[in-house]
Protein backbone atom coordinates (compact mmCIF):
# COMPACT_ATOMS: atom_id res chain seq x y z
CA UNK A 1 0.00 0.00 0.00
CA UNK A 2 2.49 2.38 0.29
CA UNK A 3 3.12 2.26 -3.52
CA UNK A 4 -0.17 3.29 -3.81
CA UNK A 5 -0.10 5.70 -0.79
CA UNK A 6 2.94 7.98 -3.44
CA UNK A 7 0.66 7.86 -6.10
CA UNK A 8 -3.45 8.02 -4.61
CA UNK A 9 -2.77 11.11 -2.93
CA UNK A 10 -4.68 14.41 -2.41
CA UNK A 11 -2.58 17.35 -3.41
CA UNK A 12 -5.06 19.89 -2.79
CA UNK A 13 -8.55 20.70 -1.10
CA UNK A 14 -10.70 23.83 -1.10
CA UNK A 15 -13.75 24.18 0.58
CA UNK A 16 -16.53 26.06 -1.05
CA UNK A 17 -16.50 29.66 0.60
CA UNK A 18 -19.86 29.77 -0.65
CA UNK A 19 -21.10 26.77 1.15
CA UNK A 20 -19.17 27.48 4.08
CA UNK A 21 -20.67 28.60 7.62
CA UNK A 22 -19.67 30.72 9.74
CA UNK A 23 -17.18 29.24 12.17
CA UNK A 24 -15.82 29.80 15.71
CA UNK A 25 -12.22 29.97 16.47
CA UNK A 26 -11.83 26.50 17.55
CA UNK A 27 -13.74 25.48 14.53
CA UNK A 28 -11.83 27.35 12.39
CA UNK A 29 -8.64 25.89 13.99
CA UNK A 30 -9.74 22.36 13.27
CA UNK A 31 -10.44 22.98 9.82
CA UNK A 32 -6.91 24.26 9.30
CA UNK A 33 -5.48 21.83 11.07
CA UNK A 34 -8.01 18.82 9.09
CA UNK A 35 -6.59 20.35 5.80
CA UNK A 36 -3.18 20.81 6.71
CA UNK A 37 -2.95 16.96 7.97
CA UNK A 38 -4.63 16.01 4.28
CA UNK A 39 -2.10 17.11 2.84
CA UNK A 40 0.64 15.86 4.64
CA UNK A 41 -0.63 12.22 4.72
CA UNK A 42 -3.84 10.62 2.79
CA UNK A 43 -5.17 8.04 0.87
CA UNK A 44 -7.36 9.15 -1.84
CA UNK A 45 -8.31 6.71 -4.54
CA UNK A 46 -11.08 7.49 -7.06
CA UNK A 47 -12.54 4.45 -9.08
CA UNK A 48 -11.00 3.85 -12.05
CA UNK A 49 -8.02 6.59 -11.66
CA UNK A 50 -4.81 5.81 -12.71
CA UNK A 51 -2.66 7.48 -10.22
CA UNK A 52 -2.66 11.32 -8.78
CA UNK A 53 -1.98 13.68 -7.55
CA UNK A 54 -5.61 14.82 -7.18
CA UNK A 55 -7.23 17.93 -6.04
CA UNK A 56 -10.53 17.68 -4.21
CA UNK A 57 -13.75 20.69 -3.88
CA UNK A 58 -15.53 20.25 -1.12
CA UNK A 59 -18.70 21.91 -1.76
CA UNK A 60 -22.82 22.15 -0.94
CA UNK A 61 -24.71 21.58 -4.18
CA UNK A 62 -28.95 21.22 -3.96
CA UNK A 63 -28.47 20.04 -0.58
CA UNK A 64 -25.91 17.52 -1.19
CA UNK A 65 -22.21 16.94 -0.91
CA UNK A 66 -20.11 17.57 -3.96
CA UNK A 67 -16.72 16.23 -4.45
CA UNK A 68 -15.24 17.52 -7.42
CA UNK A 69 -12.08 15.73 -8.13
CA UNK A 70 -9.56 16.48 -10.52
CA UNK A 71 -6.44 14.36 -11.43
CA UNK A 72 -4.17 13.18 -14.82
CA UNK A 73 -7.24 12.08 -16.96
CA UNK A 74 -9.39 12.69 -14.09
CA UNK A 75 -12.19 15.58 -13.44
CA UNK A 76 -15.41 14.04 -11.61
CA UNK A 77 -17.99 15.52 -9.50
CA UNK A 78 -19.62 12.85 -6.95
CA UNK A 79 -22.46 13.79 -5.67
CA UNK A 80 -23.45 12.49 -1.97
CA UNK A 81 -26.92 13.05 -0.23
CA UNK A 82 -26.36 14.42 2.94
CA UNK A 83 -29.36 12.76 4.96
CA UNK A 84 -27.59 9.87 5.87
CA UNK A 85 -24.81 12.66 7.88
CA UNK A 86 -27.35 14.05 9.60
CA UNK A 87 -28.15 12.62 12.61
CA UNK A 88 -24.62 12.03 12.93
CA UNK A 89 -23.30 16.11 12.03
CA UNK A 90 -25.94 17.45 14.72
CA UNK A 91 -25.07 14.91 17.93
CA UNK A 92 -21.32 15.61 16.88
CA UNK A 93 -22.13 19.51 17.08
CA UNK A 94 -23.43 18.86 20.20
CA UNK A 95 -21.19 17.25 21.88
CA UNK A 96 -18.25 19.35 20.71
CA UNK A 97 -19.77 22.67 22.03
CA UNK A 98 -20.05 20.91 25.47
CA UNK A 99 -15.97 19.68 24.90
CA UNK A 100 -15.15 23.50 23.41
CA UNK A 101 -17.22 24.69 26.93
CA UNK A 102 -15.38 21.79 29.53
CA UNK A 103 -11.97 22.89 28.37
CA UNK A 104 -12.55 26.13 29.79
CA UNK A 105 -13.93 25.40 33.14
CA UNK A 106 -14.61 21.08 33.61
CA UNK A 107 -12.79 18.48 35.61
CA UNK A 108 -9.92 16.12 33.63
CA UNK A 109 -12.14 13.71 33.69
CA UNK A 110 -15.30 15.53 32.41
CA UNK A 111 -13.01 17.02 29.26
CA UNK A 112 -12.18 13.18 28.97
CA UNK A 113 -15.11 11.57 28.73
CA UNK A 114 -16.45 14.06 26.20
CA UNK A 115 -13.49 13.59 24.06
CA UNK A 116 -13.94 9.88 24.11
CA UNK A 117 -17.42 10.72 22.92
CA UNK A 118 -16.38 13.20 20.33
CA UNK A 119 -13.83 11.13 19.17
CA UNK A 120 -16.80 8.08 18.78
CA UNK A 121 -19.01 10.28 17.13
CA UNK A 122 -16.03 11.35 14.40
CA UNK A 123 -15.17 7.80 13.54
CA UNK A 124 -18.84 7.22 13.05
CA UNK A 125 -19.20 10.02 10.43
CA UNK A 126 -16.04 8.69 9.39
CA UNK A 127 -17.01 5.17 8.61
CA UNK A 128 -20.00 5.85 7.12
CA UNK A 129 -18.53 8.55 5.02
CA UNK A 130 -16.17 5.38 3.70
CA UNK A 131 -19.49 3.66 2.62
CA UNK A 132 -21.29 6.31 1.05
CA UNK A 133 -17.99 6.65 -1.21
CA UNK A 134 -17.72 3.34 -1.90
CA UNK A 135 -17.41 2.63 -5.68
CA UNK A 136 -16.60 6.23 -6.01
CA UNK A 137 -13.73 6.55 -3.62
CA UNK A 138 -11.34 4.23 -1.86
CA UNK A 139 -9.59 6.30 1.33
CA UNK A 140 -8.12 4.99 4.98
CA UNK A 141 -9.48 5.66 7.96
CA UNK A 142 -7.41 8.87 8.77
CA UNK A 143 -8.18 10.19 5.84
CA UNK A 144 -11.83 9.92 5.68
CA UNK A 145 -12.10 11.23 9.34
CA UNK A 146 -10.51 14.65 7.82
CA UNK A 147 -12.62 14.69 5.26
CA UNK A 148 -15.72 14.44 7.57
CA UNK A 149 -13.95 17.30 9.78
CA UNK A 150 -14.16 19.20 6.44
CA UNK A 151 -17.61 17.96 5.36
CA UNK A 152 -18.81 19.49 9.82
CA UNK A 153 -17.30 22.35 8.49
CA UNK A 154 -19.75 23.31 5.63
CA UNK A 155 -22.22 22.75 8.25
CA UNK A 156 -20.86 24.77 11.01
CA UNK A 157 -22.98 28.25 11.86
CA UNK A 158 -20.51 29.85 14.49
Amino acid sequence: MTDDRATHRLQMIELDDESLGAASRDQEQERQIAIFDLIEDNYFQPEGASGGPYDLKIALAENRLALHIIGPGLDVTHLLSLSPFRGVIRDYFMICESYYQAIRNATPAQIEALDMGRRGLHNEGSTLLQARLEGKVKTDLDTARRLFTLICALHWRG
